[in-house]
């Protein structure tokens, strides 16, 4: 009958390799919201690249979403461009979350417009983040903005509907947002990790 060997002299004979929880990656762009951080391969927005948020309607908590981060980037004296959004922002939710709205500048363009204002002020290396809600955007515009986002080393953040869910991006990371029955995120591309299988729960929305 073979010998019973302890397992844990196997372990220090290296005989048996040990797997380890990988821990999670921190980088510069928490996007404040610790589930999600959890599942990015960066722990947070991938830095100075176009994030895709996909949406079924406006207004169902995409600015929720990324509160935290304008709060944390305006709070460092940086300064954040809106282009074209489809409502305007509530001044005083906004505070009460934390973004010091002397950082924040809303550009109204007119929708042919949009993209142009959006690469413009991502080239610049002024802004630390642009979001953007353009009605029409291919393939190879939404290229422009990454490329953009990379020269400026700023955050891109696009906001579609989610019938483009099925169109090929290049965003460094999609997600998609759901409203109903729950409040809850998809991540439906995130370059350099796979795909979580389960969504994120999301809390109410800010107005």
């Amino acid at each position: 009958m073979s010998a019973v060997v302890q397992l844990s002299s196997m372990f220090d004979a290296r005989q048996v390799w040990r797997g380890r929880a990988a821990p999670v990656p921190t980088g510069d762009q928490p996007t404040g919201w610790h589930a999600l951080d959890a599942v990015l391969p960066t722990g947070g927005w991938p830095d100075a690249s176009l994030s895709e948020i996909l949406l079924p309607v406006d207004g169902v908590g995409e600015l929720q979403l990324v509160l935290p981060t304008l709060a944390r980037l305006t709070k460092n004296k940086r300064s954040v461009v809106i282009v074209a959004p489809p409502y305007v922002p509530c001044v005083a939710g906004w505070r009460q979350h934390g973004v010091d709205m002397r950082r924040v500048e809303i550009v109204n363009s007119a929708e042919n417009d949009v993209l142009w204002a959006t690469e413009q002020c991502l080239r610049s290396g002024s802004c630390s983040a642009v979001l953007a809600w353009p009605h029409r955007a291919d393939d190879r515009a939404l290229r422009r903005l990454q490329v953009a986002a990379d020269t400026g080393k700023a955050l891109a953040f696009v906001f579609r509907d989610r019938r483009h869910l099925s169109n090929a991006s290049p965003a460094a990371l999609r997600l998609e947002l759901e409203a109903t029955p729950h409040a809850q995120i998809w991540v439906r591309k995130c370059r350099g990790a796979n795909v979580p299988s389960q969504p994120i729960p999301l809390p109410r929305h800010v107005h």
